[in-house]
């Protein structure tokens, strides 16, 4: 088994604000073969969230797979309010980063 990149399978991945308190951080994949394989891998979990953005696996409220996109969206407690003191990024739209030096295992 291989190794690749996340932005290497992945044509879109981003980041945008779920209301104030919660980001959601959606990646689409190049097409239904890397979908499946990402999914059915078991590698995205709450645990390996909540370490690339350092809270708590119980601040990871949701990751969900959406087939018909080829799509995986995840959702997680904000660390501060949009657009609260402190507050780096209002929309949200600059959270992605972690994601992208990901490094999943990979068939082929």
């Amino acid at each position: 088994m291989s190794k690749l990149r996340l932005r290497e399978v992945a044509k879109i991945i981003r980041s945008k604000n779920a209301g104030p308190f919660e980001l959601t951080l959606d990646v689409f994949f190049r097409d239904k073969e890397s979908f499946e394989q990402a999914e059915s891998s078991g590698f995205f979990t709450p645990s390996l969230i909540a370490r690339l953005y350092g809270i708590s696996d119980d601040e990871v409220l949701s990751i969900t797979w959406f087939e018909p996109a080829h799509a995986l969206k995840i959702t997680i407690i904000r660390p501060l309010p949009s657009g609260s003191p402190g507050d780096t990024d209002v929309f949200g739209a600059q959270q992605h980063a972690p994601l992208l030096e990901l490094t999943l295992p990979w068939n082929g």
